[in-house]
């Protein structure tokens, strides 16, 4: 098959090199984004009267009609075309000879590559930002059901301090409304339109890159033909949030992975969300949640990979940034499906009211309640901490508890120590005296649900 640039080639590319050289395989998910951009340009070439009004109907007729085969599945991608351009391009000038030729006219593959990916990847991180909205809501919904639910709160993996189950679950909440937000902001420098660069140096031809724009909805163009064509910095920063969306996610996998462990018990994940061994029959493995854990890895070797590809590249372009797409449709694929599988699992956890509440009021995880007790008796906080610390080595040596420590025994180590020691070492109250703005107190914890839900309402 002729290639459409082959004007100056005297002998056809190899079969070898057609199919070390292809991109079709992969970069047919772009093809209506191309159609979209090729139709934009179509009827700005007409405007300027570069081409006839009839010359751009056919041409936009003609890729409706290849729109059409795509979805219905009848189109015949060819790997000799090497990409969904030149696929698209040569299907049009079949339907549309003479005026599908004039389609790529103040245009070339360079500009329309990197418009097409400005497309997708537009369409993707809306897709992506509604996908972590229903997550955070997800969450903010059992965070409402558990407000009465007390549960260990750790640092280094320790039993540290009480807290509300709904408190932890919120600062997930928290960690992926910054994902939104990063995703909105790289939105902005997504959404620069490319096309009119060409092939690296603009145009003789009196084109109108602001028609394009608009009718594209893309709300700036490139200032710079060369950097337009060459840039992939948008690609870096939506993989690189994709790659910190992943870390989130497989914080939280980690938790359910460990949670779900007979030594805490902390909760039951649904059978449905659980897979059996082929040797052990009593196992039941969270799967899924491992999966998540594992896919991290997968995306962040997306990042590498991009990162790596553009770092010693001239300008402007170069053919090695045809293997951009591949990691930037997988960092896509695999944040999409570990968000949308994360939300429905959740839906199917069981928690453990019982095991989180007796697990923690143990370890002595009410120490510190009982310093700030005595810093508000006056006592300097080191004293406090350091009182605290020789009733906890007291008790370890007795087997008793800080709550069952008789008050003479309390006094023996604090003259400030009274009988209302015992309201401090209460759980409930332990947990509900944390009033500090964004504490664990039942009620800033009620304002953080209502300040999330107000924000969750914004695009």
């Amino acid at each position: 098959m002729k290639k459409l640039w082959g004007g100056r080639f005297t002998q056809g590319a190899a079969k070898s090199v057609e199919a070390f050289t292809e991109s079709i395989s992969f970069d047919k998910r772009l093809a209506f984004y191309d159609i979209a951009g090729s139709t934009a340009h179509a009827k700005m070439l007409a405007k300027q009267g570069i081409i006839t009004q009839k010359e751009a109907k056919e041409i936009v007729a003609g890729l409706n009609q290849i729109a059409k085969q795509i979805a219905s599945g009848t189109f015949d991608f060819k790997v000799e075309l090497e990409d969904i351009h030149m696929n698209i391009e040569s299907a049009l000038t079949e339907i549309y000879p003479d005026s599908g030729r004039k389609l790529h006219t103040a245009r070339s593959r360079n500009d329309q590559v990197a418009l097409d990916i400005r497309l997708y990847l537009r369409d993707e991180a809306k897709h992506i930002i509604e996908k972590i909205k229903h997550f955070q809501n997800t969450l903010m919904d059992i965070s409402e059901g558990h407000l009465n639910t007390i549960m260990p709160g750790y640092t280094h993996l320790q039993r540290a301090q009480p807290v509300i189950l709904s408190h932890h679950l919120l600062a997930y909440v928290e960690m992926f409304q910054r994902d939104r937000e990063r995703l909105n902001d790289c939105l902005k420098r997504i959404n620069t339109l490319p096309l009119g660069a060409c092939a690296m140096s603009g145009t003789t031809l009196n084109i109108d890159r602001d028609y394009v724009a608009k009718e594209l909805k893309f709300a700036r163009i490139s200032e710079n033909s060369m950097d337009a064509v060459s840039d992939r910095d948008f690609v870096i920063e939506f993989i690189s949030n994709c790659s910190i969306i992943m870390m989130h996610l497989s914080r939280v996998a980690e938790e359910l992975v460990l949670w779900s462990t007979g030594e805490f018990s902390f909760i039951e994940i649904s059978d449905a969300y659980t897979t059996g061994s082929s040797i052990m029959p009593q196992k039941k493995n969270p799967d899924v949640a491992e999966l998540i854990r594992g896919k991290t890895g997968r995306v962040y070797g997306a990042l590498m990979s991009i990162l790596t590809i553009m770092k010693a590249l001239p300008l402007t372009y170069n053919r090695d940034m045809q293997e951009d797409k591949i990691p930037l449709f997988d960092a896509c694929d695999t944040a999409s499906a570990s968000l949308t599988i994360i939300t429905e699992m959740f839906h199917h956890i069981n928690f453990n009211a019982t095991r989180l509440r007796e697990t923690a009021g143990s370890g002595f995880s009410l120490a510190t309640d009982l310093a700030e007790y005595l810093v508000k008796k006056g006592v300097p906080f080191r004293a406090a901490h350091e009182i605290t610390g020789n009733i906890v080595k007291h008790c370890l040596q007795n087997g008793e508890t800080l709550e069952k420590i008789p008050l003479n025994a309390f006094k023996s180590f604090s003259e400030s120590i009274e009988e209302d020691v015992y309201k401090c070492l209460n759980l409930d109250n332990a947990v509900n005296n944390k009033n500090s703005k964004g504490g664990t107190s039942t009620i800033e914890v009620k304002k953080q649900i209502v300040r999330l839900r107000n924000l969750l309402r914004k695009k």
